[in-house]
């Protein structure tokens, strides 16, 4: 029996990307940012953290186009330890402090940081590869050999071709059928190794001193696999391709409520049915790669699993494509075999169709409610909150959603209107009427941004569907983030212990300055 349901107790969550941490290189960290909104989340009574995939990003800085499905990001290391361990000299540590603070340049970070990395790599290994954290550079190496040989060879013929796709390699190398490698490759490849090495072991540690506080981590995985990566590459029987290895169909949505021309994300679809048990022994392998690092996973696009739009390979939008079926109820029972007692979370935006609802139900799995998909039409609208169940996860919005105080500022009057009505308020303050809507329904999990936490407008929005350019680069300050802790994070523990949410921390874990909110 597939059955998937696990909310049984009344908990909030936060929903902060690593990226979006204050870390003092450009771009959020595993460091002392982290550690610090791990405070928060302590003194704010909040049991979840969730975060978006891990994974290196790729194309338009997304996380869910990931050059490895199974690879940690290494901008999320945090390069100041490897200084204080004598890998980073200080003049490498004066490029990072020099990077933009305020919002994530990526241009600048992917000129930066992966330099920076390689030396540090290059003097990990002449000092005799030290272990750092519970196990050896080799013992991590050959515990994860299945795709970290894979991937880090992906990543030295990128280099070696300039950063090109692998569809656009030297025949020999795109088929994988010879491949000899120069030193310079042999570099590459140790220096991506080191810095999975880093990345798994620090995000280990943090993951640790979350579950300490009785915090659990709320990981993102997205349905589909990058076109350019190392999944595909050395995996091309595992997709819809043609035999010059081109996608046949790709990925992507009709037009909807983000977008009139509907998103086309060029993701191969999978040879479900010609190929049916390798492309599960990867989805089991992507599965256990993923709780060993998070406690609860949400499946992005979870539609896909009941029926996907696979679009002809080449079309320049999403509106030509047609509906196939998924793999449905048949692979929750075999994941379930492998991972009995696993958790998950089904994505929806509101845009299920009726064989996802229906699989949901089957399988009986959380489900997503949006609020701001509630307002605007009439009392039966599903995502109102008198409406909800138990077995729902109910966010205020998503990191695809505008910011709640956005939102409302852009809604149409009606919408407005229907928003002041229900909560019975002037809406000076939408934020906070949408985050107590979310944390008093009848939702077993409530989720809020920590934009909506802070009050913010438009200019924090996370990600805008279907447009490539400027997302992912909102960061949290460190000063806001210690606003925060004082003030914002007392008050919400306020709103969590009134809605019967508050977290329980095990207070002998927790330091003085810590104690002090919660005694």
């Amino acid at each position: 029996m597939a059955d998937y349901s696990w909310t049984t107790s009344r908990a909030a969550g936060v929903l902060m990307h690593i990226s979006s941490l204050p870390s003092g290189q450009g771009i959020g960290s595993f460091g002392g940012g982290a550690e610090r909104f791990l405070d928060f989340l302590t003194i704010a009574g909040i049991k979840y953290w969730q975060i978006c995939p891990l994974s290196p990003t790729g194309f338009g800085d997304s996380p869910y186009q990931s050059f490895s499905a199974f690879a940690g990001n290494p901008y999320f290391i945090d390069f100041f330890e490897l200084k204080n361990l004598g890998f980073i000299g200080e003049e490498d540590a004066q490029k990072l402090r020099g990077l933009p603070q305020a919002r994530c340049d990526y241009g600048a970070v992917y000129q930066t940081l992966p330099p920076i990395l390689e030396k540090a790599a290059q003097k990990f290994f002449e000092a005799g590869s030290p272990q750092i954290f519970g196990e050896t550079f080799g013992e991590f190496c050959e515990k994860q050999r299945d795709w970290l040989e894979n991937y880090a060879l992906f990543c030295a013929m990128k280099k070696r071709f300039g950063g090109a796709a692998w569809s656009e390699w030297p025949q020999e190398i795109k088929t994988r059928a010879k491949i000899e490698l120069t030193k310079e490759d042999e570099e590459k490849i140790n220096a991506v190794k080191f810095g999975q090495y880093i990345f798994f072991g620090q995000y280990a540690r943090l993951k640790a001193k979350a579950a300490a506080r009785n915090i659990e981590i709320i990981g993102d995985m997205p349905i589909f696999v990058s076109a350019d990566s190392a999944d595909v590459w050395a995996n091309p029987q595992l997709f819809d391709l043609k035999k010059d290895l081109s996608p046949r169909n790709v990925a992507g949505v009709g037009p909807d409520y983000f977008s009139p021309t509907g998103q086309l994300w060029g993701n191969p679809l999978y040879s479900w049915k010609k190929n049916k048990e390798a492309v599960y022994a990867f989805w089991q392998a992507r599965l256990k790669k993923a709780f060993e690092l998070y406690d609860v996973l949400r499946l992005d696009h979870f539609r896909g699993f009941a029926d996907y739009w696979a679009i002809p390979g080449g079309s320049t939008d999403a509106t030509k494509g047609k509906w196939l079926i998924g793999p449905g109820r048949d692979f929750f029972k075999r994941m379930r075999k492998f991972f009995p007692t696993e958790k998950f979370i089904a994505e929806d935006l509101g845009l299920l169709s009726k064989r996802a609802v229906k699989l949901c139900k089957s399988i009986k799995i959380p489900t997503m409610a949006v609020l701001q998909f509630a307002f605007g039409g009439d009392a039966k609208n599903p995502y109102l909150p008198h409406n909800l169940t138990r077995g729902i996860v109910c966010y205020t919005g998503t990191h695809d959603n505008e910011t709640t105080n956005s939102w409302y500022a852009n809604a149409d009057p009606k919408t407005q209107d229907h928003f002041r009505k229900y909560f019975a308020t002037p809406a000076t303050s939408p934020n906070w009427n949408m985050i107590l809507g979310a944390l008093t329904s009848v939702a077993d999990l409530a989720v809020m941004p920590m934009q909506d936490i802070l009050s913010l407008d438009g200019n924090a929005r996370m990600n805008t569907p279907g447009v490539a350019a400027g997302n992912w680069q909102w960061r949290i300050s460190g000063d806001s983030l210690e606003f925060a802790i004082e003030k914002t994070a007392p008050f919400l523990r306020e709103l969590c212990g009134l809605s019967g949410r508050e977290n329980a921390p095990d207070l002998k874990q927790l330091p003085q300055d810590i104690l002090k909110f919660l005694q």
